[in-house]
């Protein structure tokens, strides 16, 4: 089974190196970082699980990407992952190379979780198109796979343009590091089998997860893709053994708990052992 390990908020608070590297010795698959680059102060976005307003844990998110950097420097192993990365607030020529760039020095161990958002005053004010947040991603990835693929790369869409540019380092990991997409919108597993090699649902049940799995393979075969190239990550978890097995047996290939918010790296050490106790 793989189990990845999320980061708990203030996510800056536990240095990555220390607990990215406690978190492979112990046999996590996995460690993953989320992003909320600025918070504002004032917003009418609910917040999606309650509906009120934004936890103000969410302003204390650190860097994705210089946070699994350090990370990669101190592990060989375990897998690095966005939980998610909000493609609508980057621009993808530099986004490809952050990518491109921790992938290559990982060794390949970069998973792309990505995600339009659901806070519009932040994509707004980091210049993305709310209301169409999910045809921009879709270009944006559009632009990475070029550049990630091909020695000379341009594009003319509707949100990027731009001539031929070259894009190094390439991703160690061919054609490119898998995208997981991420949420529970309407279309979701559509966007998966057209545009990704895997789901990053979150808290979801395994009621929901095992329907889902019927879903994707359908529309895999239909689409002429292989259902067993499509992965589903689940995100989020209470570290509970009794819903870590039903999620596996509903489909899950991974499975990603979520620890508490501790102190100190010594607290965090002690919670690790005793989830991977309890899981593994």
């Amino acid at each position: 089974m793989k189990i990845g390990t999320a980061v708990p908020l203030p996510a800056y608070n536990i240095d990555p190196a220390f607990m990215a590297k406690k978190a492979e010795d112990l046999g996590f698959d996995s460690i993953w970082y989320a992003e909320h680059p600025a918070v504002p102060v004032h917003s009418d976005s609910p917040f999606p699980s309650t509906g009120g307003e934004i936890p103000w844990t969410y302003s204390h998110f650190t860097d994705p990407y210089i946070a699994l950097a350090r990370a990669s420097a101190v592990t060989s192993d375990i897998k690095l992952g966005t939980g998610i990365t909000l493609v609508p607030e980057r621009n993808p020529l530099l986004l490809a190379k952050e990518v491109a760039t921790l992938d290559h020095y990982s060794g390949g161990r970069f998973l792309f979780g990505i995600g339009t958002g659901w806070l519009r005053e932040e994509t707004e004010l980091m210049g993305g198109d709310f209301a169409h947040r999910w045809t921009q991603t879709r270009e944006a990835l559009d632009v990475m796979k070029k550049l990630w693929e091909e020695d000379e790369a341009e594009h003319h869409g509707k949100y990027y343009k731009f001539p031929p540019v070259r894009s190094y380092p390439k991703p160690t990991q061919k054609p490119y590091p898998p995208i997981l997409i991420g949420g529970a919108a309407k279309n979701v597993l559509r966007r998966v089998v057209d545009h990704a090699d895997g789901w990053l649902p979150n808290r979801v049940t395994p009621t929901v997860l095992k329907d889902s799995r019927k879903q994707i393979d359908t529309m895999a075969r239909e689409a002429g893709r292989d259902p067993n190239s499509i992965t589903i990550t689940v995100y989020g978890q209470e570290p509970d053994p009794e819903l870590f097995k039903a999620l596996f047996e509903a489909g899950a290939d991974r499975v990603v708990v979520r620890p508490e918010f501790v102190e100190t790296e010594t607290e965090m050490a002690s919670q690790l052992e005793k989830i991977a106790q309890i899981l593994m």
